[in-house]
């Protein structure tokens, strides 16, 4: 099976001096005073292990859809070589992985993996309700047929944060046919098809993504996650479907 092409979008920055938006916002959205989870799944079609947790992610779909979380699959390239090459990994997904796990003080990666807020999370059955109020307030909007804007204002306290964006869509499958899954029909939600780190800020700031065209039949997401640069933990995240 063909490799499905990956982008990588440089996404620009200006710092915000009144202004924030161009006119005629198709879709907005404003982030709530509660911090909002995250959810990233480190996974791959060559791992025998990663089927129960790609179910398990698909199962938060309301709450996604709800804004009550940002959920995230990354597909990783580093079981390719068992015999059954995942048309959704990228390298820069291992590479966030890798970023992660030195955060945490691991010493290897691993799937499936949940990371929950930046930080590895083993207990992923659990509820993902939130309590915590958010340290961030993210203004989203598409000003265009695949431009999107966010305007990001930290709380006052935070000494300086990053963001990154992504892409993410629903409904894709994969007949296996080598490796460890083989002869499996495997459904996908949440595939991170695009994944445009945003850079590191001491104050308010726009960002702007220019997205790859939407795919029929795959309902997507459009995310930005703004989080500690340091810890990697999340201060705020929000998404728009449309």
């Amino acid at each position: 099976m063909s490799t499905l092409s990956h982008f990588l979008t440089a996404a620009s920055i200006t710092l915000v001096s009144g202004g924030a938006f161009a006119s005629f916002p198709q879709c907005k959205a404003e982030s709530a005073a509660t911090l909002v989870p995250v959810i990233e799944l480190y996974t791959s079609e060559g791992c025998s292990s990663c089927p129960p947790a790609d179910r398990w992610l698909s199962t938060l779909k309301s709450s996604a859809a709800s804004g009550r979380a940002v959920v995230q699959a990354f597909h990783v390239g580093y079981w390719d070589y068992i015999g059954w090459v995942d048309r959704f990994a990228a390298p820069a997904h291992t590479t966030r992985q890798r970023q992660i796990a030195g955060r945490s003080g691991l010493s290897n990666i691993y799937t499936p993996q949940v990371v929950r807020d930046g930080q590895d999370w083993r207990d992923w059955g659990k509820a993902l309700e939130a309590r915590e109020p958010a340290r961030a307030r993210i203004a989203l909007q598409k000003n265009a047929a695949d431009v999107f804007e966010a305007v990001v204002t930290p709380a006052e306290g935070v000494a300086g944060w990053s963001a990154y964006w992504t892409v993410t869509e629903h409904g894709h499958s994969s007949k296996v046919k080598a490796g460890e899954n083989a002869g499996e029909l495997l459904q996908h939600d949440f595939v991170v098809r695009q994944y445009v780190p945003a850079g590191d800020y001491r104050a308010a700031a726009k960002l702007t993504l220019r997205t790859v065209p939407a795919v029929p039949g795959h309902p997507r997401q459009v995310n930005l996650v703004v989080f500690e640069p340091k810890s990697g933990r999340t201060l705020q995240a929000l998404s728009l479907g449309c």
